[in-house]
């Protein structure tokens, strides 16, 4: 039996994949969720063999609610189901353990076909995502991580609920410095202030 649990804040796009994975006899739907803090208890609770997701959800997106996911669970497979085909999007879902990713204009009889190759180990991706691409793009950074180590561990302790003052302290540098960090942080993810970085910091805490 494959095991299946839903993330996806349109109720109604739930109800239409619940309806088609019903009559399927290999196939139970153990949990639907409205947000990613809810597919988090869904997994812990029921362990499915596979989690179908939006990205954009809310209290907690897609992308760190699937590392999260990975991290406690890591032979659960997760396949991502968005609106977004940007290549950034799709990277981020692979690098957080994803083993699919489907448009949400995809017919919903593709959704059948990914859960089932998914769930005996395989990949499956939307045909008009170009993976070469993907793939290049995911070693890059990879290979060149955006932010610097000292400015990952800056971000870890901002993600801790730490203020600057404690920080200097922590690392034994100037208040300054941390400040100075903290806006090339900004810059670098660009974001838009301290809130969207503490944010950031907050949802991505797990990969540090």
């Amino acid at each position: 039996m494959i095991t299946v649990a839903i993330a996806e804040d349109h109720q109604s796009l739930v109800d239409g994949i619940n309806l088609l994975l019903k009559y399927e006899e290999e196939i139970s739907v153990v949990g639907t969720a409205n947000d990613g803090e809810a597919l988090l208890d869904i997994v812990r609770l029921k362990q499915p063999k596979v989690v179908l997701t939006d990205i954009k959800m809310p209290k907690m997106d897609g992308i760190t609610a699937t590392r999260i996911i990975k991290k406690e669970h890591p032979t659960i497979k997760v396949i991502a189901f968005s609106m977004f085909d940007q290549e950034d999007a799709v990277s981020q879902m692979l690098d957080a353990g994803a083993s699919g990713y489907l448009l949400k204009n995809s017919p919903l009889e593709e959704v059948l076909n990914a859960v089932q190759i998914v769930s005996r180990g395989g990949t499956y991706f939307d045909a008009s995502i170009d993976m070469e691409s993907i793939q290049e793009v995911s070693e890059k950074t990879k290979e060149k991580p955006i932010l610097s180590k000292s400015e990952r561990e800056i971000l870890r302790l901002i993600g801790e609920g730490k203020t600057t003052s404690e920080i200097a302290n922590i690392r034994f540098t100037a208040v300054s410095t941390v400040e100075k960090h903290r806006k090339n942080m900004i810059r670098k993810l660009g974001l838009s202030g301290k809130g969207e970085l503490l944010r950031y910091a907050l949802e991505r805490k797990y990969d540090f």
